[in-house]
């Protein structure tokens, strides 16, 4: 992608789990999970030669990111016996220290490539939402605390602020649940053994009834989510409706779409 068409974000070098470079004293692996899924990435056309055997694990100073359609995708990678296979995804990226001091590797920043273990299928050492893995050549003198700046596609990585989105969403379904009442929730319904589906939630598309009422600022407490509601079915009619919500996953969406229920059903 085009220098000009990345968006750069600043984010803070933070110690990592020392798992994928082999540097924690407790590893199963001291080798380094890197070195030893190499062979296996290369084989599927994914060249890590140009990189250090680690990862650089980048906090961003608020949100969560969110990944789609990496460069590359593995499934089921069996590349150890020690746990089942797992799933990794990639992304082209840049990096560099900050404007202010950028002579260092040029104001371009170096290739690297954002290491995405998918936590479904990882059996340990998860990241923070806010957290990615990055893979890049060594850069000498970096020490947790470093600030540098991360050049994505913003197409396709995205910073997002769960709490804002939720309460917007609340928001968009309030009128909508307030007019139809418990009837608004049948199409997103989780159809039970013996029984027909739920109506095409596609076909529930009509704009938001013009209710006078003033717009929630923040949400309240989440209410669980209810397992009788499908995020498949909420999120085909968000995709038609407003697909910005898609961003959050289906734990938030479930609770927010119970929230409002409490909320607004008399």
């Amino acid at each position: 992608m085009a220098e000009a068409a990345l968006q750069w974000v600043r984010c803070r070098l933070v110690a990592g789990h020392g798992v994928a470079s082999g540097r924690a004293a407790t590893s199963p692996y001291p080798a380094g999970t890197i070195h030893l899924q190499a062979p296996y990435f290369a084989a599927r056309g994914i060249d890590l030669s140009p990189f250090f055997a680690g990862t650089l694990n980048l906090e961003a100073a608020r949100g969560h990111w969110r990944l789609r359609d990496p460069d590359a995708r593995i499934e089921a990678l069996e590349w150890t016996d020690r746990h089942p296979p797992e799933t990794f995804s990639f992304w082209h990226c840049r990096l560099r220290v900050p404007a202010e001091t950028a002579a260092a590797v040029g104001s371009a920043g170096l290739a690297a490539l954002i290491y995405y273990p998918h936590p479904e299928t990882k059996r340990a050492h998860h990241q923070a939402p806010s957290c990615l893995e990055l893979l890049a050549p060594w850069m000498p003198g970096l020490n947790p605390g470093a600030e540098l700046e991360l050049g994505v596609d913003p197409r396709r990585c995205r910073l997002i602020d769960p709490v804002r989105l939720r309460a917007r969403l609340l928001e968009f379904l309030k009128f909508r649940v307030l007019a139809a009442q418990e009837e608004f929730f049948v199409a997103f319904l989780v159809p039970q053994p013996g029984e027909a589906p739920g109506p095409d939630p596609r076909h529930s598309l009509a704009p938001a009834p013009q209710v006078a009422g003033s717009a929630l600022d923040q949400p309240t407490a989440l209410a669980a989510p209810t397992s009788a509601l499908d995020p498949k079915r909420f999120r085909t009619w968000l995709q038609a409706l407003w697909p910005e919500a898609l961003d959050l996953d289906d734990v938030d969406l479930l609770a927010t779409l119970e929230q409002a229920r409490q909320l607004y059903v008399n």
